[in-house]
C-alpha cells in the first residue's frame, strides 16, 4: 500500500494546541498544582501567533485585506514577529512600529522576517507623536491600501483566545482548572481565555499580572486612570501606560504587580529549575504566582494554569545576559552573587 507524505502545508497550520507542562521545582513548597502553557511551541515562538493569524484571516474574510495590502502594527516584538511570519506565507507587506524597550534580538528578528521596522521611544506618552501608537497611525493614514491591526483596541484580539486558548485549557485540564493566570499587556490573552473558562465554570479565579510602572492594576480596582502610576520599567509586553479596550476587566478577579528585578531573576530560575528557556514575561508570570501563593491565594487542591508567553532566545541581550543584569544593578540583589566576583577555573 502506497504511503502518503505526512506534512503540513505551511507553518501557520502549527499555530495553537500548545502543551501544558507541570511546574515541578520552581513552585516547590507552595500549596497547589501548577502548570505552564508553553506558548513558545507556536511556530513564531509566542502566543501572539494566535491573534496574528486570526485577525488577518478575519480581515481577509471581510474583504478588508486584499492582494498587495500592507499590514501595519505597533508591537513590543512578539506580535510583530507573528504578523511578519503570517504576511510572508500569505503574501502581504508588513510595517512595524516597535518600542525602543524591545530587545535588540527581537528587532533584528523582525528585520530578518522581512518587516520594515520603525523604532520609537518607549518612555513617552501614548499621545506623543513619537510614540509607536502615533507612528503606526500616521503610517496607516499615509499608505493607501494598508490595514492597521491595532491589537490594543481590537476586539478580535479577545476573540482569538476565546476561540483557541480557552477551549484548549479547558480540555487539557478536563475542566479541573481552579485558577487561570496570565500577564496583561493588550489584555487579549487573559480576557478571551477567561471569558471562555468562566462560561464553563464561573468559580474559576482569573489573576492578571501587571508591572510596577503600569496603570492596569489600579484601573481595575478603582476604574480611574492614574498618570502618577506611570514610570519607566524594563519588562516588555507587560503592563500599559493606557487602558486597552482589548482588556475585559470584568472577567479578571485580581491583579498582582511584579518588579523588573524579581521577574528577571525568576526568568533565569525557570531555566535552571525546570529546563524551560522562556522569556521575561514568563518569569514575570511565575513571580506573580509566587507572590499570590505567599498571600494565601492557593490551597492544596488548586489547579493553577499559567500562560508562559514566549521563548528565551528573544532576551539573550537582556535577562539572559550577565552584562545587562549587571548594568541594571540586578546582581546586587539578594538573589544572586555579583557576577564580577565569579572566578573561573582556567
Amino acid at each position: 500500500m502506497k504511503q502518503e507524505i505526512q506534512a503540513y502545508n505551511n507553518v501557520l497550520e502549527l499555530i495553537g494546541d500548545t502543551p501544558l507542562v507541570k511546574l515541578n521545582k520552581i513552585m516547590k513548597g507552595f500549596p497547589g498544582n501548577f502548570y505552564g502553557k508553553i506558548e513558545s511551541f507556536n511556530p513564531g515562538h509566542s502566543t501572539k501567533d494566535r491573534i496574528a493569524l486570526y485577525i488577518i484571516e478575519e480581515a481577509e474574510r471581510k474583504g478588508i485585506l486584499k492582494p498587495g495590502s500592507t499590514i501595519i502594527e505597533t508591537t513590543s516584538g512578539n506580535t510583530g514577529f507573528s504578523l511578519a511570519m503570517v504576511s510572508i506565507v500569505k503574501g502581504y507587506d508588513c510595517i512595524l512600529a516597535v518600542s525602543s524597550k524591545s530587545s535588540k534580538d527581537k528587532i533584528e528578528m523582525l528585520k530578518n522576517m522581512g518587516a520594515k521596522v520603525y523604532v520609537c521611544p518607549a518612555h513617552v506618552s501614548a499621545d506623543d507623536p513619537r510614540s509607536y501608537y502615533q507612528v503606526a497611525k500616521k503610517l496607516h493614514s499615509e499608505l493607501q491600501g494598508s490595514v492597521y491591526i491595532n491589537q490594543y483596541f481590537n476586539a478580535l484580539n479577545i476573540e482569538a483566545h476565546y476561540n483557541s486558548t480557552g477551549p484548549e485549557v479547558w480540555k487539557q485540564t478536563a475542566g479541573k482548572i481552579t485558577h487561570f493566570v496570565a500577564c496583561c499587556g493588550t489584555g487579549g490573552t487573559i480576557s478571551g481565555t477567561a471569558k471562555y473558562l468562566k462560561e464553563q465554570n464561573p468559580d474559576i479565579r482569573v489573576l492578571g499580572i501587571d508591572a510596577y510602572g503600569s496603570v492596569l492594576k489600579k484601573y481595575h480596582e478603582t476604574k480611574e486612570f492614574d498618570e502618577n502610576e506611570i514610570y519607566p520599567y524594563r519588562i516588555e509586553g507587560l503592563g500599559k501606560n493606557l487602558i486597552p479596550t482589548a482588556t475585559d476587566f470584568d472577567v479578571i478577579d485580581k491583579f498582582e504587580k511584579v518588579s523588573d528585578e524579581d521577574s528577571a531573576h525568576t526568568s533565569r530560575e525557570l531555566a535552571k529549575a525546570e529546563g524551560m528557556f522562556l522569556g521575561y514575561t514568563s518569569g514575570a508570570a511565575i513571580q506573580g504566582i509566587k507572590q499570590l501563593a505567599e498571600q494565601g491565594e492557593f490551597t492544596e487542591d488548586s489547579n493553577v494554569i499559567v500562560i508562559l508567553p514566549d521563548h528565551g532566545s528573544r532576551y539573550m541581550s537582556k535577562v539572559f545576559s550577565d552584562d545587562w543584569m549587571m548594568e541594571q544593578g540586578f546582581f546586587d540583589s539578594q538573589h544572586e552573587v555579583d557576577a564580577t566576583k565569579i572566578q573561573f577555573v582556567k
